[in-house]
């Protein structure tokens, strides 16, 4: 076996998540499929490269030698990619997302405000990985969230542009729960619940959950991470789990959203680019594209539209059409 471009990343996402578990989620393999690539790594390398620490995993020396190579040997190869789009005819937007609710509307408004521009969008399903890849030239442009006052690291050479400063947590039910009935529910009425959430998505979801959870007086039972938005829907309607989703999510059939009182867990939603492949024009675009594709998606809850209405200081900046 020889190394590969593959291999490199996964040494990476290994150093950067601090731990199997985490790089694996990010990188969207099982733990046990990337310890065994990780085994595979160290036979090539000639020894460990991590060893387990209390708090995760560390490098060690060999692995310090690796991850210095591999930053080196991946940054040139973006460098390429870069290169090799600078000098293309009309490259595509290559656009990567978090699964947030707004995608949902976003092509119709991307393809009015860059009408002749190929667009190529990907959903990831960790923040912190998204920013990590614009950063390295795998993206022109990004749009991720953040929970709970976390802020994922901004690498050099990309600016950010913040398209929503506040958005409250709600929490889907299924629709013959007893607290379905309710206008607004407390959070420590949760306690007994089952939770189901999404795969690490380095946005401090998790965490948020957790300490709002220890706040109101207990330690969320969380059972399902599941990425796919659908497959979660059918659980809760099974009455199987319950879960924080954003206030602009869609109707579901055998399921209710409703507010969290006092508002225990909030949120962002931000636009990144590269300023190497994306000019300010076209930034601005893109987030008008985005905005106008938020405001589509909160007609959908006329509890969470009057929160919105009521705080115009929130509310995105649009061109006028």
């Amino acid at each position: 076996m020889q190394l590969e471009l593959r291999h490199l990343e996964a040494v990476l996402q290994v150093a950067e998540a601090g731990s199997l578990g985490r790089a694996a989620a990010r990188l969207g393999v099982s733990q046990p499929a990337l310890s065994a690539q990780l085994r595979r790594i160290e036979r090539v390398a000639g020894g460990e490269l991590f060893v387990r620490s209390r708090s995760g995993v560390e490098a060690t020396p060999l692995g310090d030698f690796v991850l210095s190579a591999a930053r080196r040997v991946l940054g040139e190869m973006d460098a390429l990619t870069a290169g090799t789009r600078a000098t293309a005819p009309h490259p595509a937007l290559r656009l990567g997302c978090i699964l947030l609710v707004l995608v949902d509307h976003l092509f119709g408004h991307l393809e009015k405000e860059l009408p002749s521009v190929d667009i190529d969008i990907t959903i990831e399903h960790s923040a912190t990985a998204l920013v990590r890849t614009l950063g390295a030239g795998q993206y022109d442009a990004i749009l991720f969230g953040e929970v709970g006052g976390h802020e994922v690291p901004i690498p050099d050479g990309v600016a950010v542009r913040t398209l929503t400063p506040k958005e409250p947590a709600f929490v889907r039910l299924s629709a013959s729960h007893p607290l379905a009935e309710q206008e607004e529910i407390e959070l420590a009425d949760l306690a007994g619940e089952t939770w189901t959430m999404l795969t690490d998505d380095g946005d401090g979801g998790p965490e948020a959950m957790a300490n709002a959870c220890r706040q109101a007086g207990f330690t969320p039972k969380l059972r399902y991470r599941i990425a796919d938005r659908r497959m979660r829907w059918k659980l809760i309607a099974a009455e199987r789990a319950i879960s924080l989703c954003q206030p602009t999510s869609p109707y579901v059939e055998g399921t209710v959203l409703r507010p969290l009182a006092g508002d225990p867990v909030t949120g962002r939603i931000r636009l990144a680019w590269n300023r190497a492949a994306v000019c300010e024009q076209r930034a601005s675009q893109i987030y008008q594209a985005a905005a106008r594709a938020y405001l589509d998606s909160i007609p959908t809850n006329a509890t969470f539209q009057a929160w919105w209405e009521s705080r115009p200081e929130l509310h995105p900046t649009l061109d006028q059409v």
